[in-house]
C-alpha cells in the first residue's frame, strides 16, 4: 500500500498539472508580438530513447514535415538513458524560445515525478505539453517456448516458473504491468530495463526473457523468430492482430490495461503561445498525409495526435489518473 508520502505527492503533483503546466504559456502570448520571426534557425526534436523505436520515427518524420513547412533543418537529436531523465532534463533546462523540443513516452514524463524522489527538474514547472502522438495498442509477447496463449495461462504459468518481463525504460508502462500483475495475481515477476525496444525483443526470441510488452512493430521483428502474442492493452485491438484480444476482453479489469499511452511532445515551460498552437496544428498537419499514414500502419496505430486546446484538455483529465496509478502501485526507482 502507499504510504502518506506518496499521496500528498500524488494530490500536489495532479493539481499542479493543470494550474502549472498548462498555465505556464498562457499569459506569454501577447509578448509573442514583439520578438523577431520564429523560425530563425534550426529547430531540435531531443529523443529520449535510441534510434529505431517507435518515438524515434515519429519525431524523424514529424520533423522533415516541419522542416518543409517552416523552412528550416530540424534536427533530431538522440539522448537515450537514465529512464529518459537525461533527454528530459537537457530541454527543461532549454531556452524557452521554441528551438528545442523533446519526445519521450507519456510515462517518462506523468509517472516519472512519482517513480523519482529527486528528479532534476519539474516536470509541472519546466515542460509544457505541444502534442502527443498516440502509440496504439501494445503487444503483450511471449517466448514460444512457453506453453501458454492467453494472458491467463501465462499468469499461472508464471506462478510456477521463473519469469522475467522486459521493459524499454525504468517505470515505463510495461514495468507497471509487471508490478500489477504481481500486486494482484501473486506471481514474481521481475523487471528488466533496457534502452529501448529492440534488444528487449531479441531477449525475447533468444529465451533470455519470457515476456515483453511494447510497440507492434518491435515485436513483429521477431514475430516468426520465436515470439508468439498473446494480449494487446487498450481499449481495442490492434489493426495489425485483429484475432488477438485485449487484456480486457480477457477478463483483466485492472485500469491500467485499459489505458493508452502515448509519445508526448514537450516544449521548455514559457515557450511563445503561438510556436506552441503552431507545432501543435502541424503535427494534425502530419498526420493527414500520405507519409504519416503509412507510419501509422506500419505500427499499427488507428489514432492521431491532436492540436494544441485538445491536447491541454486531454491532459487535464488523463495525467492525474496515470499519476495516481503509480502512486498506487507504490513503485520507486530510486
Amino acid at each position: 500500500m502507499p504510504n502518506n508520502n506518496n499521496r500528498r505527492q500524488f494530490l500536489k503533483a495532479a493539481t499542479a498539472v493543470t494550474a502549472t503546466t498548462l498555465g505556464s504559456t498562457a499569459l506569454l502570448g501577447p509578448a509573442w508580438g514583439q520578438t523577431p520571426k520564429w523560425p530563425a534557425k534550426p529547430i531540435k526534436i531531443v529523443v529520449a530513447f535510441p534510434p529505431g523505436g517507435l518515438t524515434d520515427a515519429l519525431a524523424r518524420s514529424y520533423g522533415e514535415h516541419l522542416s518543409v513547412k517552416l523552412g528550416v533543418p530540424v534536427l533530431i537529436d538522440n539522448k537515450p538513458g537514465a529512464g529518459a531523465i537525461i533527454g528530459i532534463d537537457l530541454v527543461a533546462k532549454s531556452p524557452a524560445d521554441g528551438y528545442t523540443l523533446v519526445m519521450s513516452t507519456s510515462g517518462t514524463f506523468w509517472q516519472n515525478r512519482i517513480l523519482y524522489s529527486k528528479l532534476p527538474y519539474n516536470l509541472d514547472k519546466d515542460l509544457t505539453p505541444v502534442t502527443v502522438f498516440p502509440s496504439g495498442p501494445l503487444v503483450v509477447g511471449i517466448s514460444d517456448k512457453i506453453p501458454a496463449r492467453t494472458m491467463a495461462e501465462f499468469v499461472e504459468w508464471a506462478k510456477k516458473n521463473p519469469t522475467s518481463m522486459g521493459t524499454y525504460a525504468p517505470g515505463s508502462y510495461p514495468h507497471m504491468v509487471a508490478d500489477q500483475t504481481n500486486r494482484t495475481q501473486g506471481t514474481q515477476i521481475q523487471s528488466v530495463h533496457y534502452r529501448g525496444e529492440a534488444p528487449m525483443w531479441l531477449d525475447v526470441a533468444s529465451g533470455q526473457l519470457q515476456v515483453a510488452v511494447g510497440s507492434f512493430l518491435a515485436f513483429n521483428s521477431v514475430a516468426s523468430r520465436g515470439v508468439r502474442p498473446i494480449g494487446v492493452t487498450g481499449s481495442y485491438r490492434s489493426p495489425k492482430l485483429p484475432n488477438v484480444p485485449t487484456l480486457m476482453e480477457q477478463g483483466d479489469t485492472a485500469k491500467l490495461v485499459t489505458l493508452e499511452g502515448g509519445l508526448p511532445l514537450m516544449a521548455p515551460a514559457g515557450t511563445p503561445e503561438s510556436v506552441l498552437k503552431l507545432l501543435a496544428d502541424e503535427a494534425v498537419a502530419w498526420s493527414n498525409t500520405d507519409r504519416a499514414a503509412k507510419l501509422r500502419d506500419t505500427f499499427a496505430i488507428p489514432n492521431k495526435p491532436k492540436n494544441l486546446a485538445e491536447t491541454r484538455k486531454d491532459w487535464e483529465s488523463e495525467v492525474p489518473v496515470w499519476i495516481k496509478l503509480a502512486v498506487d502501485l507504490g513503485i520507486k526507482l530510486d
